[in-house]
């Protein structure tokens, strides 16, 4: 660990170099050596020691990268360790100030676990994009996941689209999986399914099968036999009409004078004998399933 005199040495061995704006001096970062001994700078030099993660000028997803503890604001802390990481994973530091949309593969310093790890990412990302023999990788390249994993069967987000089963019957069970209970988006855009609606879907499939096996001994379960579903099915489609009927009436109940505007006003009926009526005219699925009555 180093000790105060050895960071007082190291501190004296770069030389800032400032310029006059808004009434006080600020620190020029001009090099990349600037950036590399940013740790040095006594903070009183600083013009800012924290700011939000929203609201700015600057790329919000890099900002909440930033941001460590999560808490929206980004403080020098959090600034040196992005910064101290940044210069780590290169060869050149300059490369951090040169203003280039590009980075070439060769900047990366591949001396360390964490920059070959880096390195053979942005291979990666190449070569998903067709780009396998590219030198360089460029911001445009990384923004869009989507794109990045398109092609990918496998991409480690946890959710396996259908096409990337390896059979027909797995196939079709991930197809009734997301029919039953929805999908999932899989980095690559495609609809999937994750480990959590794989074991609902299971164990919902499980309590149904229990269901069933205990209807076939217990009429009361299923009291129309065979025919019980349809009659679901049937009650299903008018419900809400019942349900919209008996609510009016309860509000007529509540206040007689309610009773003419639960039946419609007069002028909707006029309106509606000017035209060809049947009995699924829209205009007629709005009015009550029957008199409302006080």
């Amino acid at each position: 660990m180093p000790n105060a005199q050895s960071t007082e040495s190291r501190r004296a061995n770069h030389t800032w170099r400032f310029f006059r704006a808004g009434g006080f001096d600020q620190v020029r970062l001009d090099t990349g050596a600037d950036l590399a001994h940013l740790d040095e700078l006594d903070q009183k030099l600083w013009v800012a020691l924290a700011c939000p993660t929203r609201g700015l000028e600057f790329d919000p997803k890099t900002l909440a990268l930033i941001d460590t503890d999560k808490d929206g604001r980004i403080r020098v802390p959090e600034i040196l360790a992005a910064v101290q990481w940044a210069v780590s994973m290169l060869k050149d530091p300059d490369q951090l100030v040169q203003g280039t949309d590009a980075l070439p593969l060769a900047a990366i310093n591949d001396a360390t676990p964490e920059g070959r790890q880096l390195l053979a990412s942005a291979r990666r990302i190449l070569t998903n994009l067709g780009k396998p023999e590219a030198t360089v990788i460029t911001i445009d390249d990384t923004t869009d996941t989507t794109k990045i994993f398109a092609q990918t069967r496998f991409n480690g987000d946890g959710i396996v689209p259908v096409d990337a089963a390896p059979d027909a019957p797995t196939q079709a069970v991930l197809r009734d999986i997301i029919d039953c209970l929805g999908p999932e988006t899989d980095r690559s855009g495609k609809p999937g399914v994750s480990q959590a609606k794989l074991d609902q879907f299971f164990a919902e499939a499980v309590a149904f099968s229990e269901w069933w096996k205990k209807a076939e001994t217990d009429p009361a379960i299923l009291p129309l036999g065979d025919k019980t579903a349809e009659a679901v099915a049937a009650l299903k489609a008018v419900k809400a009409k019942i349900d919209d009927y008996f609510a009016r009436c309860r509000l007529a109940a509540f206040d007689p004078r309610a009773v003419t505007a639960l039946n419609r006003q007069e002028s909707e009926y006029l309106a509606l004998v000017a035209k060809d009526l049947s009995i699924t005219a829209d205009e007629v699925r709005g009015f009550p399933l029957a008199r409302i009555e006080a």
